[in-house]
């Protein structure tokens, strides 16, 4: 009876332990289904919330300081505080000078950059002579892990381009000239003229078209421009181009030239024909080019920025690029050595575009040309 007992305890207990299998949900292996595709991360475009990056010296960082072309003595200059940046980081690769003629500066300026990932190159300091023919070599140098930093002249599209290193903001180099013009012309104005470097610069149109905006407004009415004309950076064409528009225009009072090529050589020939009292001549020049004719009285005024600091501060936001301290987003800031503090900001003259304003300008005249 005992034994009768046990197994009918065991039977019900089996049926309840089957019954409550079969009222439990049976977990089910998923159907297998082919990973999600990775996506990349989106890319910032303001900078995270930090302070000021500082660069880690003696790294080893290959770079290129690209002018315009050789034989000017404002790229010399950049190159000059390039090599004191170079110094102080204590970069143990190497800074190269380099850049093509200016009979070939289009063309040489992209065979460089195109060149310059398999030559070992991590960076290209570009002031821009050609335009945006240069931004599908810039973005292949990217592409090929070479930041592309312009200078003095930017990527007008700004493709390719990390970030542009601006001497002063183009908007005010316009206005600066249109003072200057209003000041030497005086209030009953006149008919002048631009002679500037090359149709190409992407800095030279970006103050003309400024300039143009600012002579809109009623203080600059009496202010006439009949004309722009292109030296392209070379003297003696600039020299001829100065001499036709004398010829051309018989009532020109003044030559704006936003070239210091195109300016000392306008004066040059101004006072060569002995008209520098018929035509005054302004624009962007150096003092140790200019102090002559300002203080002749042939180019009474003229204004310019130390390209020597802009070639320093280029070179240290290059490295800090390069070497990855800085992703080169807006509102990152990063110390420049003597020059102190900047920041990434929107370039406010290109849609596309960042840059970091240096500033600011100097005005001459003959009281301070020489100091």
């Amino acid at each position: 009876m005992k034994a009768t007992k046990r197994h009918l305890f065991f039977a019900v207990m089996l049926n309840i332990a089957l019954l409550l299998a079969a009222c439990t949900p049976q977990s089910q292996t998923p159907t297998p289904t082919s990973a999600p595709a990775p996506t990349s991360a989106p890319v910032p475009t303001m900078a995270p919330t930090g302070g000021v990056v500082s660069a880690t010296p003696g790294l080893d960082i290959n770079m290129i300081l690209l002018p315009k072309f050789l034989g000017i003595a404002v790229f010399d200059q950049a190159y000059e505080g390039a090599k004191e940046a170079h110094a102080e980081l204590g970069n143990k690769g190497d800074l190269i000078f380099t850049g093509p003629t200016a009979e070939n500066s289009v063309a040489g300026q992209i065979e460089t950059l195109t060149n310059a990932a398999t030559q070992g190159v991590k960076a290209v300091m570009l002031s821009n002579n050609a335009g945006d023919q240069i931004a599908a070599a810039a973005q292949a140098a990217q592409a090929a892990g070479v930041k592309v930093v312009t200078w003095d002249s930017p990527i007008p599209s700004a493709q390719g381009e990390s970030v542009f290193v601006a001497q002063v903001d183009f908007n005010e180099t316009g206005r600066v000239m249109a003072d200057m013009a209003l000041s030497i012309l005086g209030p009953q104005g006149g008919e002048f003229a631009i002679l500037s470097a090359s149709p190409d610069a992407a800095n030279q149109n970006a103050w003309i078209a400024a300039m143009k905006q600012v002579l809109a407004e009623p203080k600059y009415a009496n202010l006439k421009l009949v004309d722009t004309v292109y030296g392209n950076d070379q003297s003696e064409e600039s020299y001829n181009q100065a001499l036709a528009l004398v010829d051309k225009y018989p009532n020109l009072k003044l030559i704006m030239a936003p070239t210091t090529v195109g300016i000392a050589a306008a004066a040059k020939a101004m006072t060569d024909e002995g008209l520098c009292d018929k035509v005054k001549v302004s624009g962007l020049g150096l003092p140790s080019e200019m102090a002559s004719y300002t203080l002749s009285g042939c180019a009474p005024q003229f204004a310019l920025w130390s390209f020597k600091d802009l070639g320093y501060l280029t070179y240290h936001l290059t490295y800090l690029l390069a070497s990855g301290a800085l992703q080169g987003v807006e509102g990152e800031r990063f110390n420049a050595g003597r020059m102190g503090t900047y920041t990434i900001e929107k370039d406010p003259t290109r849609s596309n575009g960042l840059r970091v304003l240096m500033g600011p300008f100097t005005v001459y005249t003959a009281e301070n040309v020489n100091q």
